[in-house]
C-alpha cells in the first residue's frame, strides 16, 4: 500500500505510472532522465534572443531561432547541419509528402540513404 499523502509515496506512484517510459530509458542507452543537455542545448538562443527583438523585418526574427533550433538538433544528432538543409531543400520541394506519411518517412532520422547523405565525417 502507498501512501499518497507522503513524498515518497507520491514520487513511487508517479514511477509506477511512467514505468514503461522509465523502461525505455534503461534500455536506450541514449535516452537520458535528465533535461540538462536539451537546456545547454537551447542557451545559444536565448542568448540570441535579445538581438532578434532589434531585427529589421518580423519574419527575421521569428524565423532565426526556427532555422537556430533545427541546427542545434541536426548537430546534437551528429549530423552535418549543410548536407542536412541542402538536402531537404533541393528534395523536399519537389515532393508532395507531408500528406504521405510514407514517403515523408524517408526523411526522418535513421532512414539508411538519408542518413548516409547527411551524416558528419568523423575526425580522427
Amino acid at each position: 500500500m502507498i501512501l499518497s499523502g507522503f513524498k515518497l509515496g507520491k514520487a513511487i506512484a508517479y514511477a509506477l505510472n511512467h514505468e514503461k517510459t522509465f523502461k525505455n530509458v534503461l534500455l536506450d542507452g541514449k535516452l537520458v532522465f535528465s533535461n540538462n543537455q536539451a537546456e545547454r542545448a537551447i542557451k545559444t538562443l536565448l542568448l540570441e534572443r535579445k538581438n532578434w527583438l532589434f531585427s529589421q523585418i518580423f519574419e527575421g526574427a521569428q524565423t532565426s531561432p526556427i532555422i537556430l533550433s533545427l541546427i542545434e538538433t541536426i548537430q546534437r544528432n551528429n549530423l552535418d547541419p549543410e548536407k542536412y538543409i541542402e538536402y531537404l531543400l533541393d528534395k523536399l520541394p519537389n515532393e508532395e509528402i507531408l500528406t504521405d506519411k510514407e514517403r515523408m518517412s524517408a526523411y526522418y532520422h535513421g532512414q539508411k540513404k538519408f542518413m548516409n547523405h547527411v551524416k558528419q565525417k568523423r575526425s580522427k
